[in-house]
C-alpha cells in the first residue's frame, strides 16, 4: 500500500499536478513527510467532505439558538461597516479525521476505509451526537453545543455516562490538539453532578489550565445552556505526540 501511494504521488508529479517544490520521500522511512506530500495534492481531485456540524432539521430550537449565538461572533462588523474575524471560530466536523486535509479523502479510502469517528457514525440525524464546536484562540477556550439523541440513553430518559465521557474527551482532545498539535488522552477525571435528559441541549466549556513540556492540562464543565445547572466537572491530561506516532502506532 505504501509503495502504491508513492507511485500515485509520482504520477501526479509527472502530470504537473503536484507543486514543483514538493519532495517525495519514501512512505516507510519518513511517514510525516508522506502526509506533507499528500496534503499538496490538488483539491479539485477530491469531493468536498460533509461537515456534520452544520444545522440540520433534527436540531431543536435551543441547539439552533446557541449555534447562532456563537456563529455570529465568528465575524464582526467594524465601525466603518467592514467585516472582520471575530473572537470565535467554528470548527468543521467530519466522520474521518483525515478529511481535514486536502488529499485526506483519498487516504481515508486506503487506510482502514470502513473506519468512522465514533461520534459521527450514525447516519440518522438527531439520533445520537448532534454537536458543533467553536474555539476562542485569544481566551484559549473551546465550546461545544451538544444535543443528545435518543440512542444515547443510559438511566431511563437520561444520557449514558459513557456518552457524556465520550463528548468530554472529544471536546478537550480537540482543544488540546489546537493548542499543541497531535495529542493522546492520558487521563480523564470526571465528576458527575446532575443527569442530562435525553433530547436536551447542553454546553461543554473547555479551558486551558496549564502546559508543562509535553503535558497539556485542560478543565471542562458541562452545563445547561443558561449556566444554571452543572452536569459534570472534568480535569483532563493530554500528552503531545508526533505524527510518526499516529501513523506508526
Amino acid at each position: 500500500m505504501a509503495r502504491s501511494v508513492g507511485r500515485i504521488c509520482k504520477g501526479f508529479q509527472r502530470l504537473g499536478l503536484l507543486s514543483k517544490q514538493t519532495q517525495l520521500i519514501p512512505f516507510t522511512r519518513v511517514p510525516v513527510e508522506t502526509v506533507r506530500t499528500i496534503v499538496t495534492l490538488p483539491s479539485f481531485l477530491f469531493p468536498q467532505p460533509r461537515d456534520f456540524s452544520l444545522p440540520n432539521p433534527s436540531w431543536g430550537s435551543e441547539m439552533t439558538r446557541m449555534y447562532e449565538h456563537y456563529e455570529c461572533q465568528c465575524e464582526v462588523e467594524t465601525e466603518g461597516g467592514q467585516k472582520q474575524k471575530g473572537p470565535w471560530r467554528k470548527l468543521p466536523s467530519y466522520n474521518r479525521l483525515l478529511k481535514y486535509a486536502t488529499g485526506g479523502v483519498y487516504l481515508s479510502k486506503m487506510i482502514q476505509s470502513k473506519a468512522r469517528l465514533f461520534t459521527r457514525n450514525i447516519r440518522n440525524p438527531g439520533a445520537a451526537f448532534e454537536y458543533v464546536l467553536f474555539v476562542n484562540k485569544e481566551e484559549q477556550k473551546c465550546v461545544c453545543i451538544l444535543q443528545a439523541g435518543h440512542l444515547l440513553e443510559g438511566p431511563p430518559g437520561h444520557v449514558h455516562g459513557g456518552a457524556i465521557a465520550t463528548m468530554i474527551d472529544t471536546v478537550t482532545a480537540t482543544h488540546a490538539t489546537l493548542l499543541s498539535g497531535p495529542v493522546m488522552t492520558a487521563n480523564l477525571n470526571i465528576n458527575y453532578r446532575r443527569p442530562i435528559p435525553l433530547g436536551s441541549t447542553v454546553l461543554l466549556e473547555s479551558s486551558l489550565e496549564k502546559k508543562e513540556g509535553r503535558k497539556i492540562f485542560i478543565t471542562c464543565r458541562v452545563t445547561s445552556t443558561d449556566g444554571s445547572k452543572l452536569h459534570t466537572e472534568t480535569s483532563a491530561l493530554f500528552l503531545s505526540i508526533t505524527a510518526s506516532h499516529l501513523l506508526g502506532g
